[in-house]
């Protein structure tokens, strides 16, 4: 009896022990899914707060997200450009364009609008230009082409002001017959020339010597429909535009209905290589001029002073992609697109520099020589980078239809340039005019290239001719651009400690 106890008691015991184990396998296998479905919103909310701060951050960088890779219609990509203007050509340009030869521009801020009436200038004080007081100008700049390279021209007496205006005024009349022939031969080859500016005439009274480092590119607050006016007759009378075309070719204009711009850009793309560059070169162009006016804001005129310096809202609304549909990343590629055609530009005219004949005269020789070589400087970096646009494929069609399509480019150019002294800012006008001939300045250099090779070895009065007008304009416009790629690393860097 009680053997048959114990052992029903150990039975019992036994299943009591079996369900126990059994119970606990299965509630720790059957909650495991529970845990795991207990960690899933924990890991889902960390992977959700990186999206939100990715997509933060790709908010606040959405003006360059897609500004990467290679450009159209050539072969180099953004970042190649980046880091080679950045790191070895700005430093060296910027530094070129503070020499005397490069500071001073003559130009003629006084000539009547030829399109439509004067609607007056700019009120704003920042918009004015104060000109450079002649006691200022090196003499040997003052005295122009005409004796460059004579070796009186470069022999400076301790003459006071008054004596060397006189002097210089009558200096016409002292010219050698050598140095006359030179000069007539120049003249008559400028007229000869591919000129794709409009150039002002140096020899009118309204012409004045301005320093450009004294009167820099900046927002000057001229705006409204003077300011638009230019730009809208710049895109829309002189960009090939056909009548079928019913989108505004001016990026900074209002879309018309639902157009999201992609019927625009399919005609664009379906145009001749020629006429989509000069889209593209004017579009750049416009481009470079509004990242100066974002980088340069008046941002305070409090105590008598002004501040500049960088607007990133003002970045943004002009180049962000949900700002403008997407069409801001075109319009930073048109910059880079712009920097390589006047890139090569530089390229295809540095052995008309290296002769030993074309000094960049000042009349003070140690400076001279030290603004020569740093040109020769940053002609040998041109020179080592390696993606340089091939102009050769332009007007390459047909002999009529190639010349006759390049005498349509050259006269819409030239047009443009006439338009810039419409401009009602003085300062807006000063630079619009020097970028606009620093551009066709480089258009005649590459419609050039069989003149620069056949120069001949001793002469500096024959074949392919630049005044001083066209070096300075060449040089600062190309700064311009480089100024631009520049401050737009230096947009991306305030755009990410602003997130």
């Amino acid at each position: 009896m009680w053997r048959v106890t114990l052992r029903a008691f150990a039975v019992l015991l036994l299943a009591w022990f079996f369900g126990n184990f059994v119970l606990g396998w299965f509630q720790q296998n059957t909650a495991k899914p529970q845990t795991q479905h207990d960690e899933r919103p924990n890991r889902g909310a960390a992977e959700d707060q990186n999206r939100d701060q990715n997509q933060d951050q790709d908010q606040d960088q959405s003006c360059f997200c897609h500004l990467t890779g290679v450009l159209d219609d050539c072969f180099c990509d953004v970042e190649s450009i980046d880091v080679f203007n950045n790191f070895k050509l700005y430093p060296r340009i910027k530094k070129l364009t503070e020499k005397d030869y490069f500071r001073y521009y003559r130009v003629n801020l006084k000539r009547p609008c030829p399109f439509w009436p004067d609607d007056g200038h700019c009120a704003i004080k920042d918009c004015h230009v104060e000109p450079c007081p002649e006691s200022k100008i090196p003499v040997g700049i003052k005295s122009g082409n005409y004796n460059k390279y004579s070796q009186a021209a470069n022999t400076v007496s301790d003459m006071t002001e008054c004596e060397q205006a006189k002097e210089l005024g009558a200096i016409n009349s002292t010219l050698s017959n050598q140095s006359k022939q030179a000069f007539a031969d120049w003249a008559r080859h400028d007229d000869a020339q591919d000129n794709f500016c409009e150039l002002d005439d140096e020899t009118s009274p309204d012409s004045e010597y301005v320093d450009l480092l004294l009167n820099p590119e900046r927002f000057t607050g001229y705006k409204g429909p003077s300011a638009w006016r230019v730009w809208n007759s710049i895109y829309e009378e002189n960009c090939f535009k056909p009548r079928s075309v019913y989108r505004p070719l001016n990026p900074l204009a209002p879309s018309r209905g639902d157009d999201d711009g992609e019927g625009f850009y399919k005609w664009l793309e379906g145009l001749c290589l020629e006429k989509r560059v000069f889209y593209r070169l004017i579009s750049g162009l416009h481009t470079s001029i509004n990242i100066h006016l974002c980088a340069e804001y008046l941002l305070d005129e409090g105590w008598g002073r002004s501040v500049w310096g960088p607007n990133v809202q003002e970045f943004r609304q002009r180049f962000d992609t949900a700002e403008t549909k997407g069409e801001g990343t075109r319009r930073l590629k048109n910059l880079y697109f712009l920097y390589l055609i006047e890139l090569r530009a530089l390229y295809k005219v540095a052995p008309y520099f290296e002769r030993a004949f074309i000094n960049l005269y000042t009349g003070n020789s140690q400076e001279d020589g030290a603004t020569k070589d740093l040109l020769l400087q940053v002609f040998n970096e041109i020179r080592a980078f390696p993606m340089h646009f091939d102009e050769k494929s332009m007007f390459a069609g047909h002999k009529i239809e190639a010349k006759t399509l390049k005498e349509e480019f050259r006269l819409h150019f030239k047009n443009i340039s006439r338009i810039m002294d419409c401009v009602g800012c003085s300062k807006c006008r000063l630079w619009g005019k020097l970028q606009t001939q620093g551009l066709g300045t480089a258009l005649k250099i590459l419609f050039s290239e069989r003149e620069i090779q056949n120069l001949p070895e001793h002469s500096p009065s024959k074949g392919f001719q630049l005044t001083r007008q066209e070096i300075v304009a060449l040089l600062n416009g190309f700064s311009r651009l480089s100024t631009s790629i520049h401050q737009l690393h230096h947009f991306r860097l305030l755009l990410k400690d602003n997130r």
